[in-house]
């Protein structure tokens, strides 16, 4: 088994990240992953959170507002909605993200409610684990 695996970041913005990684953990939509070289493949949606990626033995850390990741034996894809390595994360980044959920939530089918509600927790959460 190979010792890294091809790691892939875009957003609508711009391309963030394209290394080879050791590790990859992600907030998938039914909990945190941690895809590794040889991983089994897998499709899942990504909830508001940091992505973080081992290369070298050091972590570097992306902040994701969702979106998809696409993981495989070779590599971990993943396509977020909005993305900004954490050096670019304030607070004011945060309040906005947890705004524009909020609003979401408000505008909200019945159906999707419940997935609008948690949303607005994880943004609520990135803004207490940043410190605010």
């Amino acid at each position: 088994m190979a010792d890294t695996m091809q790691f892939d970041l875009v957003s609508p913005e711009r391309k963030l990240a394209s290394m080879a990684a050791e590790s990859v953990s992600i907030p998938g939509s039914e909990g945190e992953m941690v895809a590794m070289p040889g991983h089994a493949p897998v499709v899942t949606t990504l909830r508001p959170g940091y992505v973080s990626v081992v290369v070298g033995g050091e972590t570097t850390d992306y902040l994701v507002t969702g979106g998809f990741a696409e993981i495989s034996a070779e590599g971990i894809s993943v396509l977020a909605e909005e993305a900004l390595p954490k050096g670019e994360v304030t607070k004011e980044v945060l309040e906005e993200f947890h705004r524009l959920a909020e609003e979401d939530a408000k505008d909200a089918s019945e159906h999707h409610s419940a997935a609008a509600a948690r949303r607005v927790a994880d943004c609520h959460e990135l803004l207490i684990r940043h410190g605010t």
